[in-house]
């Protein structure tokens, strides 16, 4: 967690009222067991969180009246970071992969490109395919196309085609992702 986060973080949990915190003359009171007990005075709904052991916690604060509730607040926040933690480890990002080419590849060199980005999309990632003319290779770009029309064939089985390839300058820019699982 970087230090952003966690200032964000203890600001947010700053903005939660609770017990002596809450100074509303009267709140919207919810039990412990989610019963509704209704309008009371604070001082009444805070006596009877202390009698069950439990805290008073402002939920709404931007009602009128405010709405709390008779918890554990040490368990809520537990349970409030265990949600996010949670929620975090569920997103996935994607990785721009990166292969180079050139016209004149050798075919061991051209199959062992083509094993790494099978790799990649084995992963999840998606793989930029760039084909760079040097010297006298400008004078033939059809090649570089063919080229790339080979790197799509040998990896239609696993990949398909983001971005199809488009020519800027002296190279050839292609975006393949992985297939979605069924």
């Amino acid at each position: 967690m970087s230090g952003f986060e966690r200032k964000e973080e203890t600001i947010r949990l700053q903005t939660i009222r609770t017990n002596d915190k809450i100074r509303v003359p009267v709140v919207r009171c919810i039990g412990a067991d989610g019963t509704m007990i209704g309008v009371i005075p604070t001082v009444q709904a805070r006596q009877l969180a202390e009698r069950q052991g439990l805290d008073l916690v402002e939920i709404s604060p931007n009602v009128n009246p405010p709405v709390c509730k008779i918890m554990d607040y040490g368990k809520y926040l537990f349970e409030q970071k265990r949600k996010e933690k949670e929620a975090r480890r569920h997103q996935s990002s994607q990785v721009l992969k990166e292969i180079k080419f050139h016209v004149n590849v050798a075919d061991h060199d051209f199959q062992t490109k083509i094993n790494h980005m099978k790799g990649f999309f084995e992963r999840g990632n998606k793989v930029k395919v760039s084909l760079f003319f040097r010297g006298r290779e400008n004078a033939h770009k059809e090649l570089g196309l063919e080229l790339m029309d080979r790197v799509v064939k040998s990896c239609e089985e696993v990949a398909v085609v983001e971005q199809p390839a488009k020519l800027m300058g002296n190279q050839v820019i292609m975006i393949m992702g992985a297939k979605p699982k069924r």
